[in-house]
């Protein structure tokens, strides 16, 4: 088999197509042959050498936790699945349900344990699940990061009801997600962007206020103004330091700040005194349990909710999509087909 490699000195540059034998399910596992991987800012990251622990991984290794494939071999005692299952690969393989712990959380796919871009991958049964009939291959390998985040910041951690507002911070993966979800539950959205082109694309999905904030880079205002004075609800936080101040200033007196991404900036400290006067929380996330994946299925499936695939790739031109992804061209998800 065929499978994506990257290791020191790191960078877009290393990433390579290698040849690997192909890999045999033992007891408990389940062989998958990929059929669609897709990207998250965190991959991108970590093909840069500069993801959680760094350039300490060593290498090599296979990038990509979001993939969906076909199965094709059970080993022994395995009783989730039979060949023939399409199934979605799961961000922690340990992390069936429960709060998060240690041990559940370093279990995450692309490292530590070798991750979804390769034509073939053994995974544990308990590490992978069955996903929506009506969606497409490529719609599916959307589902594992950006949405299981996007589902557990609204409906796992800030229980959100219908009519409360929800701010989504640009329209990448892990935001119109939330915008699907959010309009699906009868909240009240408010998205953020630079291109007024992408503003009327989420329009079309259903977000109530759109806010441009290279034009109005104090975006709290309209937030506030949108809503009577009161601030949002919920804010899926997902620029960091480029735009955690902001956030602070358009939560409600006791709303929740869902800490997902630093793709605007990291590193440089905020002012909490903000927070102390109107008792909001700050919490942060990272993807979430095979119990959540299940439910936010469930979710789709009923309310028939189509992940938004803006790009597609061949996988063997995984640096093209990277490249893509760096310039912010997509709105939605970019995705490799194998």
């Amino acid at each position: 088999m065929r499978a994506l490699n990257v290791s020191e000195p790191w960078g877009l540059d290393q990433l390579k197509v290698v040849e690997a034998p192909d890999p045999k399910p033992g007891p408990g596992e389940v062989l998958v042959r990929m059929r669609a991987v897709s990207l998250n800012y965190r991959d991108l990251l970590m093909v840069g050498g500069i993801y959680g622990r760094g350039p300490a991984m060593g290498g090599p290794i296979v990038p990509f936790s979001d993939g969906c494939g076909i199965v094709e071999q059970v080993g022994a005692g395995v009783t989730r699945f039979a060949v023939g299952d399409r199934v979605a690969t799961l961000f922690f393989q340990g992390w069936i349900s429960g709060p998060p712990t240690l041990e559940k959380v370093s279990t995450a796919l692309g490292y530590p344990i070798p991750g979804a871009g390769r034509e073939l991958g053994v995974f544990s049964q308990e590490g992978l699940s069955k996903v929506p009939d009506f969606l497409t291959d490529q719609q599916v390998a959307t589902l594992p990061c950006a949405a299981l985040t996007a589902w557990r910041g609204l409906f796992e951690d800030a229980r959100t009801q219908p009519g409360e507002t929800v701010v989504l911070q640009g329209t990448g993966g892990v935001s119109i997600f939330g915008l699907q979800f959010a309009h699906a539950a009868g909240l009240k959205t408010i998205i953020t962007s630079s291109s007024d082109e992408k503003l009327e694309r989420a329009k079309g999905l259903g977000a109530d206020t759109l806010v441009n904030y290279r034009t109005e880079p104090e975006w709290a205002k309209p937030v506030r103004a949108a809503t009577g004075g009161v601030g949002a609800d919920v804010i899926l936080e997902v620029g960091g330091a480029g735009t955690i101040e902001q956030s602070m200033r358009a939560i409600r007196i006791g709303g929740h700040i869902a800490i997902i991404g630093v793709v605007a900036g990291a590193g440089n400290p905020f002012n909490p005194a903000s927070l102390i006067g109107n008792s909001a929380k700050l919490q942060g996330l990272s993807v979430g349990s095979r119990e959540m994946f299940e439910a936010m299925c469930r979710a789709i499936d009923q309310h028939r909710i189509q992940p938004v695939v803006d790009k597609v790739f061949p996988w063997t031109e995984a640096r093209a999509a990277f490249q893509a992804m760096q310039g912010g061209e997509h709105f939605g998800k970019i995705v490799l087909e194998f």
